[in-house]
């Protein structure tokens, strides 16, 4: 029975492995789908970037409330999960608490420490979801959240409560069981949490103790590995991509763009046209911006999938405050999912990218969102891990001004004077000057 039993968790951790892993493949192929972007530039400032942003959560603390219950379940997920290596070796090698003959007084203590922050992220989790559902906080319960993004919230919180109840109670029918003297549950220092709920056990049968025990202790297992599974396909996947994206966060000053060369030129050589060089019929025209997600850098939609949909960026956005349709948390999920249906697209059809009709701008992103940014930077400043949905608005909105000559008329009237007065004012080059020199001798 135990060999059965080691055979079938060992095909149960091959299965989650195999699962997590072709996801995972799929997701960074998707992510290179996006144009080159060299962002290996001073490594020392990008370290200190993911040690300060993505480990410490640096930016969380700007909303004390939710940052410490966001680091208890930060916190307790990553340490508690130091325990599976234990679980994985005892399913393994077919063992009950194998490090505790090895460590002693230190492995009690370790449990105990790690029960602490069970209860932490019971509690901080239990908070969550009455924040999300019952007090209805703004930022958590717009509309792009509807249908599945809030059940997936919920049903995460959800299952941490019930993985750490069963952790809890797989101790506590455990110590009933040491003091019972049954063999295979060896003997440990009480454990600081489940020993005060011995006495709720303490009437049962050594047998029900038993499959208590070994229940918590399967259902807790699987419950992981089924959330490496479910990982991938979910938003929680940023608790994995927050390391490198916040380590390839851009450093240049927020609120700087990056010119495109190719226009540079063109109003350099507009002022000075000696410099322009022969035209060349042969050069494939170029384009500009970005129509859909593979005209992205790498870096965008790496941005897109280590999304929290936190709502950080849009509570900060004065657009959506205001009334805008604008929502910097949706064109990130926006971005997210047309990359997912493209990646979908490539594995139908063996490997290459079929025309679908659609495009990221119009078909998931709409003008109206586009042009009410006011480019503030107030998303980029509040995302929690780097993330930067203005990069992909300018994009956007170049895509939509220059290549389709989508704009207000405004705007146009402005390019027009540019173009022809090299000012946004509707004044040739001589009467400009004419006016400040009226203006000097006045």
């Amino acid at each position: 029975m135990q060999v059965i039993q080691q055979i079938f968790f060992i095909l149960c951790v091959g299965v989650a492995v195999y699962f997590f892993s072709k996801k995972v493949g799929e997701i960074r192929r998707n992510i290179k789908l996006g144009k080159d972007e060299d962002l290996s530039n001073e490594p020392g400032a990008r370290w200190r970037n993911m040690v300060l942003m993505a480990l410490g959560q640096k930016k969380m603390f700007k909303k004390p409330i939710p940052a410490v219950l966001h680091f208890a379940v930060y916190a307790g997920f990553i340490i508690i999960n130091i325990e599976i290596l234990e679980i994985i070796l005892d399913g393994v090698l077919g063992k009950h608490r194998l490090f505790a003959p090895m460590l002693g007084g230190l492995y009690s203590f370790l449990v105990g420490f790690f029960e602490v922050l069970a209860v932490l992220v019971w509690l901080a989790c239990a908070v969550f979801l009455v924040r999300r559902n019952v007090l209805k906080v703004k930022r958590l319960n717009q509309h792009e959240l509807d249908g599945w993004p809030k059940n997936d919230a919920n049903l995460i919180l959800s299952t941490e409560i019930v993985l750490m109840t069963l952790f809890l109670m797989m101790n506590t029918a455990d110590l009933v069981l040491q003091t019972r003297g049954v063999a295979h549950y060896t003997i440990t220092e009480p454990f600081w949490i489940s020993q005060n709920f011995t006495g709720l056990f303490e009437g049962l049968s050594t047998g029900t103790l038993i499959a208590i025990e070994r229940t918590g202790w399967w259902l807790h297992i699987i419950g992981v590995l089924g959330f490496m599974v479910y990982l991938p396909y979910s938003k929680h996947l940023h608790i994995v991509l927050a390391f490198p994206n916040a380590y390839y966060t851009r450093l240049q000053p927020k609120g700087e763009m990056d010119n495109m060369k190719a226009i540079q030129n063109e109003v350099l050589y507009m002022m000075q046209p000696e410099l322009a060089p022969p035209a060349d019929a042969a050069a494939a025209p170029q384009g500009f911006g970005a129509k859909d997600v593979k005209d992205l850098s790498w870096k965008n939609l790496l941005d897109a999938y280590s999304c929290t949909e936190c709502g950080r960026c849009t509570a900060a956005c004065p657009a959506n405050i205001t009334g805008k349709k604008l929502s910097p948390r949706k064109i990130m999920m926006d971005t997210r999912d047309r990359l997912e249906e493209v990646g979908r697209n490539i594995n139908k059809n063996k490997g290459q990218f079929v025309d679908d009709g659609k495009t990221l701008v119009h078909d998931y992103i709409t003008t109206e969102e586009l042009r009410a940014c006011t480019t503030c930077q107030a998303c980029v400043e509040a995302c929690p891990v780097g993330i930067e949905p203005l990069d992909i608005i300018h994009e956007l909105r170049r895509y939509l001004v220059m290549e389709e000559s989508n704009s207000p008329q405004e705007w146009n009237m402005m390019f027009g004077n540019i173009e022809n007065n090299m000012a946004p004012w509707k004044f040739s080059p001589d009467e400009r000057d004419k006016w400040a020199e009226e203006m000097a001798n006045a």
